[in-house]
């Protein structure tokens, strides 16, 4: 590739043999010496729209098409050489609206400008996460009648995705090394993603334009607290404002750790919210003999006294493990209002529980029927538990009969861990048996890890705690789709139940 310049709409490049060639101009051009050194370049005024043509070259040179350059760099003309300040021209614009700051929860339209009529380009998203990872997505366009494309209305033609995804450079992006999970890990940085548009459907090796959309995991004025309370290990996020709003209590799942940007991105939308570890963080054991109910206790006491927090109950949401610890929860202590499980069970899996006066027993499970690929090496534990319709595993159900809580439950129909479908439709029947309402969704193609919207399908990742890659399973497009949905259910589920009304529109 020679020297390309793009200055206000001409798109130029120089070979040494001194050809050249006009490329494009987009607005008013009158009489401007284009390229400095070389012998003037003429070109006419054009109504707006239309092709600036060349009136005169003196020399032999000619501009050739940028598609065939192929000779070494020359320096390249400033802007000011290219045209002068009276001419407002228009170079290829990449824009991220309504702003290229926003939350990572957010939508944004992703539009480009200044483009030829049907010209054929390559759009790639690019993100370093927190340990240099990159991840990437890209996908193929060809711009309309007016030189612009609008991801909302233009349909991909492929690359990492087909048809129109007005989201889909976020939700497919993907890194080179296998089983790797985009996880923020410092909620008070952003991820910056790089918007860049290429010439062609080719190697990507012509830039024309590009962009930085900054996506945050803190709104304005959302405070994050570190809690080292009694045993408590945990982060409260306090949103702006004083209240009374509602409280939740966010619990990941058996991989442990102290896990914030889904709490904090729900405090951005107006939740008081404490994000809770329970194992495998500073001193919590990673694979505890027991876990207490009173544990648990102390984080919703303190919750609770929080001055913001409406002084009604609060919600609890829980992913995986952490979801039929939020079901005990809600079963077994008072000031719970309402439980969203995600991808969980109606039993105690794993960890046996032990609250005052009883303990329940982990539900069955045969480590011997472990599935390991031969082709990925992904282990598969989906028939690991014993089956949860036996009587004898009876005694490990969490008896959420006795909660007086409202309950949504959540899932993936593709989950490849464990078989979350089947389990929560047992809860939801063992509920509505004693006359209770139950608001289930399960959604196709979805995988196990169901997490705020546009972070990408993790497939596959090694679990933290057992040292395994584990296959979460999960189809690209249905996963997306069905984030955005839960998390809109989530929220609304939760304002309706601990505020008594619907999502306020600033909070959307």
């Amino acid at each position: 590739m020679t020297a390309c310049a793009c200055a206000s709409g001409w798109w130029w490049c120089a070979t040494p043999d001194g050809s050249a060639w006009r490329k494009r101009a987009l607005n008013y051009v009158s009489q401007q010496p284009v390229l400095a050194g070389w012998r003037k370049l003429h070109v006419t005024v054009v109504p707006p729209g239309l092709w600036a043509e060349i009136l005169s070259l003196r020399s032999d040179r000619r501009l050739v098409s940028r598609r065939s350059c192929s000779t070494q760099p020359v320096p390249l003309p400033s802007q000011a050489q290219l045209l002068s300040s009276s001419s407002a021209g228009m170079a290829v614009r990449v824009m991220v609206l309504p702003s290229p700051k926003c939350l990572f929860d957010d939508p944004v339209q992703i539009r480009v400008a200044g483009l030829l009529p049907q010209q054929e380009v390559t759009l790639r998203a690019s993100l370093l996460d927190e340990s240099g990872e990159l991840f990437q997505a890209h996908a193929r366009y060809r711009a309309g009648s007016n030189g612009e494309l609008d991801l909302s209305r233009s349909p991909s033609l492929g690359g990492s995705y087909s048809g129109v995804e007005p989201m889909g450079l976020l939700w497919s992006l993907q890194s080179k090394v296998p089983y790797k999970r985009l996880a923020k890990r410092n909620v008070l940085t952003p991820y910056c993603v790089d918007l860049e548009v290429y010439e062609g459907h080719g190697d990507m090796s012509c830039l024309l334009g590009k962009c930085t959309n900054e996506r945050w995991f803190l709104g304005e004025g959302v405070k994050r607290i570190p809690v080292r309370e009694g045993r408590l290990k945990a982060t409260l996020f306090l949103p702006a404002g004083p209240g009374p709003l509602p409280g939740l209590i966010d619990l990941y799942g058996s991989g442990g750790g102290l896990v914030e940007y889904r709490a904090s991105l729900l405090a951005s939308r107006g939740f008081v919210t404490l994000a809770l570890a329970y194992m495998a963080f500073e001193d919590l054991p990673a694979m505890p003999e027991v876990l207490e109910m009173s544990y648990f206790e102390e984080a919703i006491n303190f919750l609770r006294k929080q001055h913001q927090v409406k002084d009604t109950g609060i919600g609890i949401l829980g992913l995986s493990k952490g979801a039929d610890l939020a079901l005990s929860m809600a079963t077994f202590l008072p000031g719970i209002k309402a439980v969203v499980s995600i991808s969980g069970s109606g039993f105690n899996s794993f960890i046996p529980l032990k609250g005052d006066g009883f303990t329940i027993p982990t539900h069955p499970y045969n480590l011997g029927r472990v599935k390991t690929s031969d082709d990925t090496g992904l282990v598969d534990f989906s028939d690991v538990l014993d089956d949860h319709r036996d009587p004898a595993t009876w005694d490990c159900r969490i008896p959420m009969e006795r909660s007086s809580a409202k309950f949504l439950f959540l899932c993936g129909r593709d989950d490849m861990n464990w078989k979350s479908d089947l389990y929560c439709q047992d809860v939801v029947q063992r509920l509505q048996q004693c006359g209770r309402e139950v608001e289930f969704w399960s959604y196709p193609g979805a995988g196990h890890l169901l997490e705020p919207p546009y972070l990408p399908l993790c497939q596959a990742s090694i679990h933290k705690v057992l040292g395994m890659f584990v296959h979460w399973g999960g189809q690209w497009g249905d996963h997306a789709r069905a984030q955005e949905d839960a998390w809109r259910r989530i929220q609304a589920f939760f304002w309706q139940h601990l505020m008594d009304s619907d999502i306020p529109k600033s909070k959307l």
